[in-house]
């Protein structure tokens, strides 16, 4: 019986190959260990992240469908703390200080820190996770296990966040002046548009994308890279649909918002303006840079 051994490299990884043993001229007074520290510290290639995030999309494929699940809405439970972390300092700076979003978004970036460390399954990272083996082989079966993670996903995150939101709601656990901090907070995604929720969806699919593909480079700096750019997303007043769906449940199940409205005029546009942020500008610039190189 032949067995089939490694694959052999392909002529561009050769030509990289010969490249990292090549000696630049400032390399040529270095010893060997000074010439390793260089190895060490040197960026990862585009290519090397690329195969990173995509073997972590294919490893998610692989995973049972009730470990999706719970991970899904342990994700849903996490990201409603940015939610609530948002209203505690509302409620301590009060509504009238002059830069209070400023400093409020800073508590939007508990729940992603949370979610993102503890490598829960959160919908918005899937939009490049497991995009990317599917750009790698796209035919019918991996078209249909990566709808089969998105749905399984999308719907544990919002059971996740509907749930956060019946406690806020009607649990009785958080003081009045907290609680009242959330509803303003949600009235406020409330108040966009169904055109202004997907188009402020896009750069927060974009950046969910860009975050995780700077994960693997970040050495260290995680947790600052996760606060910068989730962050920016809180302030400068984009949408993100897993996130959002807390404060707009909330607000249904304080009886202001039809589930029907909340999910055609609110959670839908934030939907599609974070799968074209993600999936469809930021997937397509990563897998095009490194498409000839393969």
């Amino acid at each position: 019986m032949t067995q089939n051994g490694p694959s052999q490299p392909t002529g561009n990884a050769v030509k990289r190959e010969t490249r990292e043993h090549e000696i630049s001229p400032s390399e040529v007074a270095l010893t060997g260990a000074e010439r390793e520290a260089v190895a060490e510290n040197s960026s990862l290639s585009s290519l090397t992240v690329y195969s990173i995030i995509m073997r972590e999309g294919q490893e998610e494929l692989e995973r049972p469908l009730l470990s999706l699940w719970w991970s899904g809405i342990a994700a849903g439970i996490g990201i409603s703390s940015s939610v609530l972390a948002e209203a505690v300092i509302r409620s301590n700076l009060g509504s009238d200080h002059p830069y209070l979003s400023l400093v409020e978004s800073l508590g939007y970036t508990f729940g992603f820190v949370l979610v993102i460390l503890a490598r829960l399954q959160l919908f918005t990272e899937n939009t490049i996770t497991v995009i990317l083996p599917l750009l790698a082989n796209t035919t019918k079966h991996h078209l249909a296990r990566t709808a089969r993670l998105w749905a399984v996903v999308l719907t544990a995150n919002f059971v996740g966040t509907f749930f956060t939101a019946a406690m806020v709601v009607h649990g009785g656990i958080l003081t009045e002046d907290i609680f009242s901090a959330i509803l303003q907070i949600s009235r406020h995604v409330a108040e966009l548009s169904p055109s202004e929720s997907l188009l402020r969806g896009i750069p927060a699919g974009f950046f969910i994308a860009a975050l995780v593909w700077m994960l693997p480079s970040a050495k260290g700096s995680s947790l600052m890279l996760i606060v910068m750019f989730t962050w920016l997303i809180a302030a400068g007043e984009f949408t993100h649909v897993i996130a959002g769906s807390n404060e707009i449940f909330t607000l249904v199940l304080n009886g202001e918002l039809h589930f029907v409205t909340a999910l055609s005029l609110h959670i839908g546009p934030m939907l599609l303006g974070n799968i074209i942020g993600g999936t469809g500008l930021f997937v397509m610039l990563a897998y095009g840079q490194v498409r000839q190189e393969m």
